[in-house]
């Protein structure tokens, strides 16, 4: 969790600097995102919650998307990383929301992404979403990779 900790502790010195909170709804990474921001000290200046949202039962129960909200948009999508997004920042009434959805591995999902793909957004002062592909089937460096990425994407909008 090093290179983790080492992006968290830049993220958590651009919130605190800011006067800014974060909430984070994550899938494949299983919580490493989250783990990562709470490992540095002080997180509860800027984290404010967040969830695994690793299942429709969870998205509907810990979300509040219903079924007839994800009309057209499937999950491990970038219209649905930034619908998370969205609705954990709203939910948690933070000045920004991250998200991750993704297929870890070591196969694919059942929407037909290969293992190592994961879509990741932000929401808040600044919007964006990306797609990430290992092209790897390792279940636990695909994680990793994801919540290095989906870390590295909410700096980089921190930095704008």
């Amino acid at each position: 969790m090093n290179a983790l900790t080492s992006i968290a502790e830049q993220v958590a010195a651009k919130l605190i600097a800011n006067k800014q909170t974060i909430a984070v709804a994550e899938s494949s990474t299983g919580g490493l995102i989250s783990a990562s921001l709470l490992a540095v000290p002080g997180a509860s200046a800027y984290f404010l919650g967040g969830g695994v949202i690793y299942t429709r039962d969870a998205r509907r129960a810990l979300m509040d998307i219903p079924d007839d909200a994800m009309r057209g948009i499937r999950s491990a999508s970038e219209p649905y990383a930034q619908l998370l997004a969205r609705q954990i920042r709203e939910r948690l009434s933070t000045d920004w929301g991250l998200s991750e959805t993704g297929a870890a591995g070591p196969t694919g999902n059942r929407y037909g992404d290969a293992a190592g793909h994961s879509c990741m957004a932000v929401a808040g002062p600044r919007q964006q979403v990306i797609t990430l592909e290992t092209a790897s089937g390792d279940r636990q460096a695909n994680m990793q990779a994801f919540a290095k990425a989906a870390l590295e994407l909410l700096l980089k909008n921190l930095e704008r």
